[in-house]
């Protein structure tokens, strides 16, 4: 019987979790540049010692992201920029570190520093970079940056850092954020193609997150229904054993 009512239990609450995965996605399905979280279930032996493995546990376990496309809106702003396909715009933490975002909302700081809305400073080839006051910005599709004062010729101020690691190498880390797994730093991808003017809306599919969302609310259901037998026959077991003593 507590085979029964372990497993039930270990599934309900395996399906919250993954309930609450969902939940996380539909709440981020307007956030530009995010990335669904997958999830999977998992059968897990709970091993005692000197004892035999006679119960098994339902686990949530993150499989990390979606890396799909997701669809891209014309804001026609300068500093807006989305990547072409695969692909990762650098950026700095207040801690130093680098970290990788596919959300190009960008501004300009109070110092000139092109950053994230957030302040962090977008990653150039040579470290952040600084859009002269008053100056136009160009971008090209390899990152390039060129800044027009007036009538005077464009000159090249910098080229972002666009990086293109495996996605088995990287691990969200929030706020937008991914890391790779080591916590080193990725090296620049000339292949890797943006588009200025230009933003990628979150990958989410709103449609099949809530379907998935019915079907998880069923199948708790059911787990709880499951309890509720488990303990219903526990219940006709002991009065039958009063009966018998």
């Amino acid at each position: 019987m507590d085979k029964l009512i372990y497993q039930a239990m270990t599934g309900a609450k395996a399906l919250e979790q993954r309930q609450h995965t969902l939940a996380n996605n539909l709440a981020n399905a307007g956030t530009d540049g995010f990335r669904a979280d997958l999830a999977t279930f998992r059968a897990v032996p709970v091993r005692a010692e000197g004892t035999a493995t006679t119960r098994v546990f339902s686990l949530e376990a993150t499989s990390g992201f979606d890396a799909a496309t997701g669809p891209l809106r014309h804001t026609d702003s300068p500093f807006d920029m989305a990547i072409r396909g695969e692909g990762w715009f650098a950026v700095q933490t207040p801690e130093g570190a680098e970290r990788y975002t596919r959300n190009g909302a960008f501004t300009a700081g109070a110092d000139g520093t092109l950053q994230t809305l957030t302040g962090m400073p977008v990653v150039g080839d040579g470290g952040p970079i600084a859009i002269p006051e008053n100056a136009r910005m160009h971008v090209g599709s390899d990152g390039t940056i060129s800044a027009q004062v007036g009538n005077q010729p464009p000159v090249q101020i910098g080229r972002l850092k666009l990086v293109n690691p495996p996605k088995e190498d990287l691990v969200k880390l929030g706020n937008g954020l991914v890391g790779l797994r080591d916590d080193g730093i990725a090296p620049a991808d000339e292949n890797v193609a943006m588009v200025q003017g230009s933003l990628e809306g979150s990958n989410v599919n709103v449609v099949e997150s809530m379907i998935g969302m019915i079907a998880l609310s069923r199948q708790f259901e059911m787990q709880m229904r499951m309890l509720q037998n488990a303990e219903s026959n526990d219940a006709r077991a002991t009065a039958v054993l009063s009966l018998n003593g």
